[in-house]
């Protein structure tokens, strides 16, 4: 893996050559396959927090280039692209109701449920999660274990720059319905995001839970309950009501974290 990596990282740096070198073409495609096995990721949990393996990221990008165009068909349907449709490739398979999509290169563990939904390139979907009706995890996006992705959540992926950091989703977590969590946020173990939570790297999430606000970005802390809100802010038009997150209260951190979530769902009222 060590050669491999320091391949990959000769042939980004004179991409042109790729398409002239049968070697350097394997050595991608190798990158790809251990993506779709999960042995290697674009990133990984680290003593410092999480690391961003860059090289399997230009891998991906390689990759791109090394592909044909072509169609794809699956029954009436048609399509046109450079990177398959994943098959079953795990003995046993994850379970994948009809018109669950996962793209080649993508990893989901054999306990993980996709209901008709989409998995990126890249991307890492754990065990025993949940990815629900229409939500879509983007490229090299990190989803942990027993994360509850709900219908229409949207996880935003990232390619370039090389160095940015994906989305990711620790163990635990439950995301309510239709909200999106985009460029490089990173959601602690256990939280909870209520319903309609739009989280970006600019995103103030303000904790509202003492006696004053707290304000950070890109990052929700362990076991934080997250809703959508708003904030004023004047303008040379007048004020007007920007959007946030506000953390109202924490979850237990019980060993039975399915009434941990119930409780916590029921307390603060929080929309799924």
């Amino acid at each position: 893996m060590n050669e491999i990596s320091e391949r990959i990282r000769r042939i980004a740096a004179d991409p042109d050559r790729l398409l002239a070198d049968r070697a350097h073409q394997g050595a991608v495609r190798q990158v790809i396959r251990w993506l779709t096995e999960g042995k290697v990721r674009v990133a990984e949990p680290s003593a410092e927090g999480w690391r961003v393996n860059e090289w399997v990221k230009q891998a991906v990008l390689l990759y791109f280039r090394i592909q044909p165009m072509r169609r794809m068909v699956a029954g009436e349907l048609m399509f046109y692209d450079k990177i398959p449709v994943q098959q079953p490739y795990l003995d046993p398979s994850p379970r994948t109701v009809p018109m669950a999509v996962v793209r080649h290169g993508a990893y989901v563990h054999p306990g993980a449920v996709l209901m008709p939904s989409y998995v990126n390139i890249g991307a890492y979907v754990d065990e025993a999660a949940m990815v629900d009706t229409w939500a879509t995890v983007g490229s090299c996006a990190q989803i942990g274990k027993r994360v509850h992705l709900s219908g229409g959540v949207g996880i935003g992926g990232v390619l370039e720059p090389i160095q940015a950091a994906p989305v990711v989703i620790e163990d635990d977590v439950f995301v309510g319905s239709r909200s999106i969590i985009v460029e490089g946020v990173r959601v602690g173990k256990g939280a909870v995001i209520g319903a309609n939570t739009v989280i970006t790297a600019s995103t103030p999430i303000i904790d509202v839970t003492g006696s004053e606000a707290r304000e950070i970005r890109g990052y929700v802390p362990p076991y934080s309950v997250v809703i959508p809100g708003m904030r004023p802010r004047r303008f040379p038009a007048g004020e007007y009501h920007l959007p946030c997150a506000l953390i109202i209260g924490r979850r237990s951190e019980k060993t039975d974290r399915k009434t941990s979530l119930n409780d916590v769902l029921r307390r603060y009222d929080v929309p799924v």
